[in-house]
């Protein structure tokens, strides 16, 4: 298994991907907001969506795991 973390703490505004997705690399997956921006969380890796962690609304931190590939 594959992890997507988030790279800075904020609000998911949204999630691109669902369980079965397949992720491209350099692909958003999430949106995030942290003091007023957005901040595009996109995929370091390839693969294919296993789990998803955050749903819209959640506070994640750093290194917080959004998304799990397989």
């Amino acid at each position: 298994m594959k992890e997507i973390i988030a790279s800075m703490a904020g609000t998911v505004l949204n999630v691109f991907v669902a369980k079965g997705n397949q992720v491209q690399l350099g692909q958003e997956v999430v949106m995030l907001e942290s003091m007023k921006m957005e901040i595009p969380i996109e995929s370091d890796i390839e693969g294919s969506v296993f789990d998803v962690k955050v749903n819209i609304g959640d506070f994640v931190n750093e290194g917080d795991v959004l998304i799990v590939l397989e």
